[in-house]
C-alpha cells in the first residue's frame, strides 16, 4: 500500500474498509495519510483480480487526466497482489437514483470516452462479442434454468426463440471507439464540484461500436427507476439489443459465482428490462 502512494509523499495513517457499492472479489479501502488527504486503494485477492487491477493500471496510465476517468494516484505490483491507488470519490454522488441531469453527464462522458484514442493492444469487442452472443443457444440447449426465473412462458420462449436468436448479430458490435465495456451505476460517480461522470473499474475495455455502452447499460438503467431504454436511445441497433437481452437472461439463469454472490441478482434485474425491450425492438409479443 505505501509503495503505491509513494508519488503523494505522505504516509498512510489509517484504513478503512470499502463494504458497499460494485461486485469484486478485491479489496478496497479508503487510505488516509499522515497529512489528512484521502485515497481509494483496490487490492488484489487472487490470480483473477491481479489481472483485472494489471489491466486497469495501462488504461489509466493511458488515460492520464482525461475528464471521465478518477485521478490516478499511483500503483505497485509484487507480482502476487497488485495494488492500484486512485481519487478517492466518497464525496461524490453515486447513482441510482437518476434523473435527467445523470443520464445527459453520463452521455457526455462517454461521448469523451469514445473519442478518446484506446491504449495499444486494447481487445476487439466482436471478438467478447462472440460469448456474449451465445446467450441464446445456451438457453436452447438447456431452457429450464432460464424458465425457472419466471421471465416468461414456455410457450413463449418456444414460439420467439427462433427470432431472438436471428436477431443476435455479433457484427454489430463492430466499430473503432474505446467503450468501456461495463456502464452501470456501480462504476458511475458523478463529481461534487460539477456534476461531472466519472467512470470507474476500467478491466474489460474494448474497441467496438459506442451502441454497445448505451445499450448494456440501459436494462439497469430502467430496473432503477430510469426511463424505458427507447426513451434514452429510440435507434438502437437490434442485433445489439437481442445480444444484450441474450447476455443477462443467459448468465441470470446461471449457477452463483462464489466470489461475486450477488453478480446473477444483478444480471437477473437486467434480464427483466431487456427481455421486454429485445421483444419491443424486434416487434415480437411481450413476454409472458
Amino acid at each position: 500500500m505505501r509503495r503505491a502512494v509513494k508519488r503523494l509523499r505522505a504516509q498512510p495513517a489509517g484504513w478503512e474498509p470499502v463494504r458497499s457499492g460494485g461486485h469484486t472479489p478485491a479489496r478496497r479501502w479508503i487510505v488516509t495519510l499522515e497529512d489528512g488527504r484521502t485515497a481509494f486503494a483496490k487490492v488484489a485477492t487472487d490470480e483473477l483480480t491481479a489481472s483485472w487491477l494489471r489491466d486497469e493500471h495501462v488504461v489509466y496510465q493511458h488515460l492520464l487526466g482525461a475528464p471521465f476517468v478518477p485521478g490516478y494516484l499511483g500503483y505497485h505490483d509484487d507480482g502476487e497482489h497488485p495494488v492500484l491507488a486512485l481519487e478517492d470519490l466518497s464525496a461524490g454522488t453515486w447513482p441510482p437514483p437518476w434523473d435527467a441531469a445523470g443520464i445527459s453527464a453520463l452521455l457526455a462522458s462517454l461521448e469523451q470516452m469514445w473519442a478518446t484514442a484506446p491504449p495499444p493492444g486494447t481487445a476487439v469487442a466482436t471478438d467478447d462479442a462472440r460469448e456474449i452472443a451465445g446467450g441464446w443457444d445456451e438457453i436452447a440447449r438447456a431452457p429450464e434454468p432460464f424458465l425457472w426465473l419466471g421471465l416468461c412462458s414456455e410457450p413463449w420462449l418456444s414460439g420467439n426463440l427462433e427470432a431472438l436468436q436471428v436477431a443476435a448479430d455479433v457484427a454489430a458490435f463492430e466499430g473503432d471507439a474505446l467503450l468501456h465495456f461495463d456502464v452501470r451505476s456501480d462504476n458511475v460517480c458523478f463529481r461534487a464540484d460539477d456534476g461531472r461522470a466519472v467512470l470507474i473499474d476500467w478491466n474489460l475495455t474494448s474497441v467496438g461500436n459506442p451502441q454497445v455502452d448505451v445499450v448494456f447499460w440501459l436494462p439497469s438503467l430502467e430496473a432503477e427507476g430510469g426511463p424505458a431504454p427507447e426513451t434514452v436511445l429510440p435507434d438502437a441497433d437490434p442485433g445489439l439489443v437481442s445480444t444484450c437481452a441474450a447476455f443477462f437472461c443467459a448468465r441470470a439463469a446461471r449457477p452463483p459465482v462464489p466470489t461475486a454472490p450477488t453478480v446473477r441478482e444483478v444480471q437477473l434485474l437486467q434480464a427483466r428490462t431487456a427481455l421486454p425491450w429485445a421483444a419491443r425492438v424486434l416487434g415480437l409479443p411481450p413476454p409472458t
